[in-house]
């Protein structure tokens, strides 16, 4: 069996690795060139996809504060499962 030089196999793998990460990054085009290249079409519905989104996420921060708020009992802040069980009789 030969001997590999470890240090020559590091050195090479880790060429390859950083020619590769280099490559992609030269080559990946960002999120606003990707958007700039789109059709007018595809744009709006990326656009309105974006809008129901935030909007959705605007209902939820809504009602998540609203609970929040409400609840100023400690016990009532606490999740169902993690409430005492009824005794047994």
């Amino acid at each position: 069996m030969s001997q590999i030089n470890w240090l020559k196999f590091s050195a090479f793998t880790a060429g390859l690795l950083g020619i590769g990460y280099t490559l992609m990054k030269a080559t990946t085009p960002t999120e606003e060139q990707l958007y700039n290249e789109m059709s007018p079409d595809i744009r709006r519905k990326v656009d309105a996809a974006r809008a129901a989104r935030l909007a959705r996420e605007a209902e939820m921060r809504k009602q998540v504060d609203a609970q929040v708020s409400q609840t100023q009992d400690p016990d009532a802040a606490k999740p169902i499962w993690a409430s005492d069980r009824p005794s047994r009789r």
